[in-house]
């Protein structure tokens, strides 16, 4: 497990931007650790194991540290991993820290949550509420109706975009959704 380098920094904080703008501040510098016996266990960072991304407090990474590098699975939480060819895509593990800090929301009504959670994108019909001022491929939390948090993606249109288009048009691209945590149970 090693900390990220500054290219790696940059397109981690890229990606998690696209989804909480201005609340990045609140993941990076603002978040204090309550894990562990430490009186003062110290802030979040991020790490970097197996093309894995984590957000772990300092004090569990100085525990793991008696972990070697191979025998250590995972440590924290998940927020993402890198490709082969050197992008960085958020996971669902990601999905409460990108929760608690989102810009903007969309909540679906009862009758639509079950075809995002089987990996579909939203459609206009299933919108019970939007957040004001989404732009095109802005990132998007996706929300039941009681504030229960469902997956993300990118807005496929602006809200003044959605108030005039038809029921059947696409309002948010699905990246991650909750049903994953089942249909690809193998490869979290």
């Amino acid at each position: 497990m090693r900390p990220l380098d500054e290219k790696e920094t940059t397109l981690v904080f890229n990606k998690l931007h696209k989804f909480v703008g201005s609340n990045l501040k609140n993941i990076v510098l603002e978040s204090q650790s309550h894990e562990g016996p430490d009186a003062n266990p110290g802030r979040y960072c991020f790490r970097l194991q197996k093309n894995r991304v984590y957000y772990v407090s300092e004090s569990l990474i100085k525990r793991a540290t008696n972990v070697k590098r191979d025998k250590l699975v995972s440590l924290g939480t998940q927020i993402g991993k890198f490709t082969k060819a050197g992008k960085f895509f958020l996971t669902i593990q990601s999905l409460n820290l990108l929760a608690a800090n989102a810009k903007h929301k969309v909540w679906l009504k009862p009758t639509s949550e079950m075809s995002f959670l089987y990996g579909n994108s939203v459609l206009k019909g299933g919108v019970g509420r939007i957040t004001e001022n989404i732009q095109v491929n802005d990132g998007v939390v996706v929300f039941s109706m009681s504030d229960v948090p469902l997956g993300f993606g990118d807005a496929a249109k602006s809200t003044v975009d959605c108030r005039k288009m038809d029921p059947n048009g696409i309002v948010v691209h699905r990246h991650a959704d909750i049903g994953e945590y089942l249909r690809m149970e193998d490869d979290l």
